[in-house]
């Protein structure tokens, strides 16, 4: 288990400030420090000319200018949490996974720019959701959502069982109802009616849930299968949901989660926050 530390990016824009804002309730909930993470380089696309050292201390006042005023906005509106600023001459993403090591949560905005420039949007994105060493969240959709249930998404993979962890974990947290959901694609009716098939995949999801249910007596599960894609699936709910909980990888219903098509839709088209469970290192 890491350090109870939330670590959050930050550039200034609209978007990065509600991670911020949704990272620092989370902290407040879960009694965890929070940093505020702002990433910044003094070379940007298009120069050409060698970079002098009053631009590089140019960036770096205007760092330290972004997350203290970032710091500053938590504490006026979060009295006591245990928040600290960090301002960093390096890419956003490698800041970001360096520090990921040490947290127990990593947020990221949908969009960014400056320090977390595309945070979300091409092979940045990729880095970050899939070579963070921690769960990675990505703040969207109806962001401040207070009401609604926990969905999480079961397809017995190792990152999977991570994600019931965190799911149910969460749910107790916010005193809400936690929806877990196994998606799969029927065989042909020829090979197994179509009664049998889903009884055999309800079967499977129980079984998945038994112990966490026990663990967790005071949260409301309900448990659904779901004929179609994982992500079509998964999006569909996520506009009642406060959050959203998937394994970084998985099989059978969600298969290439956050590598192909399906972890690409989650990111840009989910309703709510996405928290994307990553399994322990082997080793």
């Amino acid at each position: 288990m890491n350090a109870n530390r939330i670590v959050v990016g930050y550039d200034g824009s609209d978007e990065a400030r509600k991670a911020v804002d949704w990272a620092a309730v989370e902290a407040e909930r879960s009694l965890a420090q929070l940093q505020i993470v702002h990433g910044y380089q003094a070379v940007w696309p298009g120069i050409y000319y060698d970079v002098t050292a009053e631009l590089i201390e140019a960036a770096e006042r205007d760092g330290q200018r972004i997350v203290a005023e970032a710091v500053a906005r938590v504490r006026e509106h979060h009295v006591g949490i245990d928040v600290i600023g960090t301002a960093l001459h390096a890419p956003g993403a490698a800041t970001l996974l360096d520090l990921s090591g040490a947290a127990s949560l990593l947020v990221v905005g949908n969009r960014g720019g400056g320090g977390v420039s595309n945070l979300l949007l091409g092979s940045v994105s990729q880095q970050v959701a899939t070579h963070a060493r921690t769960p990675v969240a990505v703040v969207r959709g109806h962001w401040d959502a207070t009401g609604g249930p926990v969905v999480v998404g079961v397809d017995g993979s190792a990152s999977a069982e991570v994600g019931l962890r965190l799911a149910f974990e969460a749910a107790a947290a916010r005193d809400t109802g936690l929806v877990a959901i196994r998606a799969y694609l029927p065989p042909s009716p020829a090979l197994i009616p179509a009664d049998a098939a889903e009884a055999a995949e309800r079967a499977v999801l129980e079984s998945s849930l038994m112990g966490w249910r026990e663990r967790y007596p005071g949260v409301k599960v309900e448990a659904l299968v779901a004929v179609g894609r994982a992500a079509k699936v998964l999006i569909g709910v996520s506009h009642t949901a406060q959050l959203l909980v998937v394994g970084s990888r998985g099989h059978g219903g969600f298969t290439g989660l956050l590598l192909g098509s399906v972890g690409q839709q989650l990111m840009h088209y989910a309703e709510c926050p996405v928290l994307i469970a990553h399994a322990p290192a082997a080793g």
